[in-house]
């Protein structure tokens, strides 16, 4: 477990009612752990692609969706709208806490 085990974390219990996150998807949230940190408030659903699209090459490195973000139609791209927001809440709450 390392520093970006809680953040991970955190981001999956701020992550909206119905959301269900993959399998086995740890190393996906330690992901988007990092984005949390580099990105903060301001992550965007492309960011949050890419990091999904980093872990999922490592699952299946022929997968529909392992596709540049604008390329995805749009029922695909809003799916990551969820991890988006739950990072944006994750962030809200560590600077409510004074935490960075």
């Amino acid at each position: 477990m390392t520093y970006l085990d809680p953040l991970a974390d955190l981001i999956r219990s701020c992550l909206p009612q119905g959301a269900t996150p993959p399998a086995k998807s740890d190393d996906l949230f330690r992901l988007y752990a990092v984005l949390l940190r580099v990105k903060g408030e301001q992550v965007c659903d492309e960011d949050v692609h890419d990091a999904w699209s980093a872990w999922m090459q490592t699952i299946d490195s022929s997968h529909d969706a392992l596709v540049p973000f604008g390329e995805l139609p749009s029922e695909t791209r809003a799916a990551d709208a969820p991890y988006t927001e739950a990072i944006r809440a994750a962030a809200r709450q560590m600077r409510e806490h004074g935490e960075q």
